[in-house]
């Protein structure tokens, strides 16, 4: 039996259709979180892009969902396409209103109450937020999981033929309306996340060497013209992978968002460090700066590039919008990847 929704049932004129009322059934709320009501193509491709639907594949699903042949899909629209292919996941978005609407009322009490409160009712507070805050990331941590066994499942099946949309990195000059849910969960076997103190992450001492010989290196060429003369040429077999890419981050945060910014970016680690291709991932904080410096090794910059699709990737580079105080500032580069190998043997 078929789901009918409300919210896709025609009307007889447009001029009827801006007038009625629509109601929504429960889970149908969140196609309506469009700033003007609709979306453009090139707004749908950013909101929709998921890394494995090509431009062309993302055009043909905008024009299936633009019944009304505006070139403008509307919420409406949105809300009769997604009706028909819910199933099982009407009843989680349902469920997922109504406990937001519970979280909204509980915090709302907790911050008239809280203060007033005797040390057993807060300590009993406190645990609640706590027990229901890992509840929340346990249940994330599987949604995001199956997100990227589907998405890596396409992607086998397609075998490369189809190349995926790739986006570029914005800013947005505005915060967004809505925080996006943040796992702040690590591996605790996680021999790249292990904490001090202070919070920052404790890399082995063969790995800040390496990295500081690098600054060191880049500082220096900027200061600079070098004429390099190797001694010996490097013959490279057409079989050899002869390069692999390092990725500089970096990324000034406001004060006031240090904390949670920290706890984002030790959830981007932990899912870039066991992604297919990266060879490692570092960070450093500037003294007595709120300034991080995020490098990335990959072996090829295709690699890469998917990873920029993956959604820890964008969910990390959204959150980034609230955290940054100005947009962050990336370089890449490429170096031979026998000094890669020569230095891990």
């Amino acid at each position: 039996q078929g789901i009918t929704m409300d919210c896709s049932e025609e009307v007889q004129s447009l001029s009827d259709e801006a007038s009625t009322p629509i109601e929504l059934k429960k889970g149908m709320s969140i196609f309506l979180d469009v700033n003007d009501g609709k979306l453009s193509f090139d707004e749908f491709k950013a909101y929709f892009s998921d890394g494995v639907l090509a431009g062309d594949e993302l055009k043909e699903l905008f024009h299936a969902i633009d019944t009304h042949n505006t070139n403008n899909v509307d919420t409406d629209e949105l809300c009769e396409y997604f009706s028909q292919h819910l199933g099982e996941y009407e009843n989680v978005l349902a469920a997922l209103e109504d406990l937001n609407v519970s979280i909204l009322k509980a915090m709302d009490k907790t911050k008239k109450d809280y203060q007033e409160a005797t040390h057993l009712e807060q300590f009993v507070t406190r645990f609640l937020l706590k027990e229901t805050t890992s509840q929340l990331h346990s249940l994330q941590r599987s949604l995001e999981c199956a997100m990227e066994t589907t998405a890596e499942q396409t992607r086998q099946e397609r075998q490369g033929p189809v190349k995926p949309e790739v986006l570029p990195i914005q800013w947005s000059g505005r915060r967004s309306n809505r925080r996006l849910q943040r796992n702040n969960s690590l591996s605790p076997n996680n021999p790249l996340l292990n904490l001090v103190n202070s919070g920052l992450y404790e890399e082995d001492n063969q790995w800040i060497t390496q990295i500081n010989r690098l600054q060191k290196l880049i500082d220096r060429l900027e200061k600079k013209e070098l004429r390099l003369e190797p001694v010996e040429e490097e013959v490279l077999g057409s079989s050899t992978k002869s390069h692999i890419l390092i990725v500089q981050r970096q990324l000034s945060v406001l004060e006031e968002e240090v904390e949670e910014f920290r706890l984002a970016l030790r959830q981007y680690m932990d899912c870039a460090s066991t992604q297919t291709g990266c060879l490692h991932v570092a960070v450093q904080r500037l003294a007595n700066e709120s300034r991080f410096i995020l490098y990335e090794f990959w072996e090829q910059s295709n690699v890469w590039k998917n990873h920029l699709q993956t959604n820890y990737s964008k969910t990390f580079q959204r959150g980034n919008v609230d955290f940054l105080e100005t947009p962050e500032i990336m370089t890449t580069m490429l170096v031979p990847a026998s000094w890669w190998v020569l230095n891990n043997n």
